[in-house]
């Protein structure tokens, strides 16, 4: 399949009560003031049964990501509650389904970043984040982070880290906090501003 003529910014995320869907939104807000369009894309649940149990299309809510979103996307912007201060499993298991493009490079040099959110302030932001990360380094991606030049970082009483956008889901009633909602429109502003300088610098 050709790529697709317009250049767009893949918010690839799983969420299960919200929070995460929340601040993909926010991130994608980030990505359109940066002059890029944002598309959002959601993986289904892992199921324990040996029949498939879900539609091919959600009810609600952003559509299901195709390999080809994937691969064709200009940057990456990936999102998962916290399970255990790892990735949840079903973005984990469409990571693992990925072997084709690590063979072929389809996502080698463009940038990416990662965001999450947890139940509790200390419930394993940072290592989630990380362990996002690790398998887009395997796929040669160019990990951005939130630069301190951002002040919402310095001052955060919620969440937000240098490692990527975060949300803490029990503070302020459930809401994104507005240094949250900050940092998650900076990150994908970033993202946005690094894809279109990389595919000026390639043309």
């Amino acid at each position: 399949m050709a790529a697709p003529a317009e250049a767009y910014i893949l918010i690839l995320y799983y969420s299960r009560s919200g929070a995460t869907a929340r601040m993909a939104a926010e991130l994608a807000r980030g990505v359109e003031a940066s002059g890029m369009s944002a598309r959002l894309r959601t993986v289904p649940s892992v199921s324990p049964d040996t029949d498939a149990s879900l539609p091919p299309v959600p009810d609600a809510g952003a559509p299901y990501c195709t390999s080809d979103d994937l691969r064709h996307c200009a940057g990456l912007l990936l999102g998962s509650p916290t399970r255990f201060g790892n990735m949840a499993a079903p973005l984990r298991y469409f990571l693992d389904q990925t072997s084709d493009m690590w063979l072929d490079g389809s996502l080698t040099g463009k940038p990416a970043a990662v965001f999450t959110s947890t139940g509790s302030l200390h419930g394993g932001q940072e290592s989630t984040l990380i362990s996002m990360m690790l398998p887009l380094l395997h796929h040669g991606m160019l990990i951005a982070g939130i630069p301190y030049s951002e002040a919402a970082l310095m001052h955060t009483k919620t969440g937000g880290t240098p490692y990527g956008a975060s949300h803490w889901a029990a503070g302020n009633d459930g809401a994104l906090s507005e240094d949250e909602i900050t940092l998650c429109r900076a990150l994908g502003q970033r993202i946005g501003k690094l894809a279109r300088q990389l595919e000026a610098s390639s043309d």
